[in-house]
């Protein structure tokens, strides 16, 4: 399928689509597509730089008759989500994506199709490599660790950027220009227990599964009221153990902080004359949930089956305290903006939850535009987790990117948009992660906006990508360039 990508329009940028694909990318494990970008801005004659952190900066010069212009700064960021179906073979450190056209859009095989942030650098890379563009002078900014902490753009040292003005690429809906964005800060809780033994106790044991939810961005898709695979675990779970005396083996849920829970297992066990009343009341319990979200998660699949033995259980108080804390703690819109209609001012993402070995680990992703709120989210959640005697660590803290509507670069973008579309364009600020917060603390004063072509379904192995959008894109891409100043 990938021919029938590479024969899409506009060309350029759908082959640089495909070339980067065709590396892993995973967050955290950028080097062979540093190496590629690298190896790309090397072969174009241009001049090419890394930094200590990671980064990789392109420049090229004006084209003739625009020497005298500012320049501009593209930017884009490297990583990809690597996410996928529990039935899906891959390994996002040593395959390429694979992807195909399905009605208008691109879409990849059980997996996350990397259009967040891969269109924005392919078409960076469609603009360096072009001898046929009109453009003032460039410098191509590509971050590494966009998805999992932002170390690329916190890295960046200031002085390395000559430029004033910078477009991030790297939004998601093709009508909108974004001047603002949301701060975020992980939350981790972490639980030491003494395992108990099982060898003792005549026990069934069972495996509670919740799989096929939709999942997706923990920002921009967290208002739309999409299940949590950690918290209907929790859900199923609690007071199992007076009911039943039920115990709790292992919990493995969720994967990254960015990605709303699609899975989650538990791994229970429960005294043999107990077990049918078990096995009534969660059915019990499984289908209220699917009655809740029977319009919203209709690929739900909840299911109780039996599993293998195990050595060794967590403690009763112990499960209590896990349950108790995953109920409690907030998950999803914590505060609707006051200011900015339909925004999302705070949320958080009860994302990972691992528990077994002696440890129980719950991680979080909290965002918001606003410092004070970001801060009201983390001292609740860290309540929570207190009282159920969790240790808390909050780390990866980074700012949000506050609008200016009096840019002059947003006043220049949007003329450009309305002559080559013929509308106007959206002016929105986002509930998503994006750099140019950081970007402007190490760069005082650098002008920005971002936009980008329509992609759905970020984070997840549902993401994909318009076609026609991307062509939108691109247009007003090149139209930018010739005519700012």
């Amino acid at each position: 399928m990938t021919d029938q990508i590479r024969s899409l329009e506009p060309e350029a940028l759908w082959q640089h689509f495909a070339d980067l694909n065709a590396i892993p990318r995973p967050s955290k494990k950028e080097e062979k597509v540093r190496d590629f970008m690298i190896a790309f801005g090397k072969q174009l004659g241009l001049e090419t730089q890394s930094d200590h952190t990671g980064n990789v900066l392109i420049r090229k010069p004006a084209t003739n008759g625009m020497e005298d212009r500012q320049t501009i700064i593209l930017q884009a960021h490297l990583d990809m989500v690597h996410q996928k179906n529990a039935d899906t073979e891959f390994d996002f450190e040593t395959q390429g994506i694979e992807m195909y056209v399905d009605s208008g859009w691109v879409k990849a095989r059980g997996t996350t199709l990397g259009a967040d942030n891969g269109m924005g650098v392919a078409a960076i890379m469609a603009v360096l490599s072009s001898d046929q563009m009109i453009h003032p002078p460039l410098e191509a900014l590509f971050t590494i660790d966009e998805e999992t902490g932002m170390t690329g753009a916190k890295g960046l040292e200031g002085g390395w950027l000559k430029g004033k003005m910078l477009l991030n690429l790297d939004t998601e809906e093709d009508d909108e220009l974004d001047i603002g964005c949301a701060g975020g800060l992980d939350l981790t809780a972490e639980l030491e227990y003494a395992e108990e033994s099982s060898e003792f106790v005549d026990l069934h044991f069972f495996q509670i599964s919740v799989s096929g939810l939709k999942g997706g961005h923990s920002g921009i898709d967290i208002h739309l009221g999409r299940a949590n695979a950690n918290k209907l675990l929790a859900r199923l779970l609690l007071q199992q153990d007076e009911l039943h005396q039920m115990r709790i083996v292992s919990i493995e849920g969720g994967s990254l902080r960015n990605a709303i829970p699609r899975e989650s297992n538990a791994w229970v066990a429960v005294p043999e004359n107990q077990s049918d009343a078990f096995l009534t009341t969660v059915q019990l319990r499984i289908e209220e949930i699917q009655e809740e979200y029977r319009t919203i998660e209709s690929g739900m699949t909840i299911q109780l089956v039996p599993a293998h033995s195990s050595e060794t259980l967590v403690p009763v108080e112990t499960q209590r305290k896990i349950c108790l804390s995953l109920m409690g703690a907030h998950n999803g819109v914590y505060r609707m903006s006051p200011t900015l209609s339909d925004l999302v001012e705070a949320s958080n993402n009860v994302a990972k939850v691992q528990v077994s070995k002696g440890k129980a680990v719950v991680m979080c992703l909290i965002r918001s535009s606003v410092e004070s709120t970001k801060t009201e989210v983390a001292n609740a959640l860290h309540s929570v987790f207190s009282l159920a005697g969790f240790s808390v660590n909050l780390s990866g803290d980074y700012p949000g990117w506050t609008p200016n509507t009096d840019s002059p670069l947003l006043g220049q973008a949007k003329k450009i948009y309305q002559q080559v579309h013929g509308t106007e364009p959206r002016i929105v600020a986002c509930h998503a992660g994006l750099e140019c917060g950081i970007l402007a603390k190490n760069y005082p004063g650098m002008d920005m906006i971002s936009f980008g072509p329509t992609i759905q379904g970020a984070h997840s192995p549902d993401e994909k990508v318009n076609i026609a959008s991307v062509s939108k894109f691109w247009t007003y891409l090149q139209e930018f360039l010739k005519e700012i100043h």
